[in-house]
């Protein structure tokens, strides 16, 4: 007997399950930026490793806040004073620069007037409580647990990792993505298609959705609807683990991207889930020299494509880098515009969200590319929901989808 179709969530983790994270190497920080921690961040010095400045100013004793002071030298960054500071002097200090010893405090430049050596207070009222002073260890002291496995890596987290003593880190290998589209009306030169012919526009379009993560993409394509032409794409996508098709997945005489998969080798998880657009997804797993090869079949029309491939191939590819969370994140908004009533599916309007409020298409036809390049979220729309008033709360994922500020 025929399955429903699968939930999104339910699918999800169904093909997740399947995912295995990819071996661990070893990179520097350059290369690891965008990929995922494969072994907590642990520091290895401590930050900042003495007292030093937070402000230009002048260090003084913690107990002499008041003045007048002499000055007896300068505390640079790079260049600290090698001297004390004792009661009634006062040393000129540069922000990040070492605190001198017997200093706990700094002044800032703005609250005190400079005569030669002689320093004091630029009025009564100037603040004379403040220490101004980043003490030893204040960001992370050494053997600090700082990031967690998982954690993708951006500017921040690699600055982190150097100033913790890093110079490499621990990642999972990039994943090697095969994407091929497939259909008889498929033109590889835009300029030469006939009438009865559409541009090979998904292929491109998903291998820049897969480029978004740190992996390895190499295009096929795009193969008519032909079983043996099928066969060898899919014999050249062989080292490949992740393996992505666009078209021939539903059920139409000329759909042949299960039989042929199947010969490949694997085995079908799942087929259909119950979202719009995107229902004809094919989900396929096969064993192979130890590893398993994870096959993903999108629908053809280029909107089911990139719905699709946004809840499940850019997921599997977070899930191989080693991702905590490979799942995208909702979002709440308010509707700027209302919304008719839903229909029989969960769908995923293409829509507009400037921030505050959010507005779908008015066309959400799966076979147009205008709604969806104009699109930045996709609003979670239950089946059967009822109309959605200006200014109700909706659900809705971001896209990087470019073009839109």
């Amino acid at each position: 007997m025929k399955q429903p179709p699968l939930p999104l969530e339910e699918a999800q983790d169904r093909l997740l399950a399947l995912v295995d994270p990819l071996p661990i190497e070893r990179c520097d920080i350059a290369g690891a930026i965008g990929r995922y921690l494969a072994e907590p961040l642990t520091a290895r010095r401590t930050h900042p490793p003495a007292d030093c400045s937070a402000m230009d100013g002048y260090a003084v004793a913690p107990h002499d806040l008041a003045g007048p002071w002499r000055v007896i030298g300068e505390s640079a960054a790079g260049h600290p004073f090698t001297g004390a500071c004792p009661a009634g002097a006062a040393v000129r200090i540069s922000t990040g620069a070492l605190v001198p010893a017997g200093a706990g405090a700094v002044i800032l430049q703005e609250d005190v007037v400079r005569d030669g050596v002689c320093l004091t207070r630029s009025s009564p009222d100037a603040p004379s409580g403040s220490r101004h002073v980043r003490s030893l260890g204040l960001d992370f002291t050494e053997g600090a647990a700082l990031l967690e496995a998982g954690t993708r890596i951006g500017p921040a987290q690699a600055a982190l990792a150097i100033a913790a003593g890093h110079k490499h880190l621990a990642v999972r290998r990039r994943p090697r993505v095969a994407i091929l589209d497939c259909g008889d009306e498929l033109c590889p030169e835009d300029e030469a298609c006939a009438v009865h012919q559409v541009p090979a526009s998904n292929g491109p379009m998903l291998a820049a959705m897969a480029a978004g993560l740190p992996c390895d993409i190499s295009r096929l394509g795009p193969v008519p609807d032909d079983l043996d032409r099928l066969a060898d794409a899919l014999a050249e996508a062989g080292e490949a683990d992740l393996v992505v098709t666009s078209g021939g997945a539903s059920v139409g005489d000329h759909d042949l991207i299960r039989p042929a998969v199947e010969a490949w080798g694997a085995e079908v998880d799942f087929w259909r889930i119950a979202i719009k657009p995107g229902k004809p997804l094919l989900v396929a797993a096969r064993e192979r020299d130890g590893r398993r090869q994870i096959f993903l079949g999108l629908p053809g029309n280029p909107a089911s494509s990139y719905v699709t491939a946004y809840f499940f191939m850019l997921p599997v590819l977070r899930a191989m880098l080693g991702a905590a969370n490979p799942l995208p994140r909702l979002i709440t908004a308010s509707l700027g515009a209302p919304l008719g009533p839903g229909g029989s599916r969960r769908e995923f309007l293409r829509g507009r969200w400037d921030g505050a409020t959010i507005v779908a298409q008015p066309l959400q036809d799966s076979g147009v590319l205008a709604a969806l390049a104009a699109s930045n979220a996709l609003i979670d729309r239950g089946a059967k929901a009822p109309p959605g008033a200006v200014g109700e709360t909706v659900s809705a994922y971001l896209l990087e989808n470019g073009g839109i500020a």
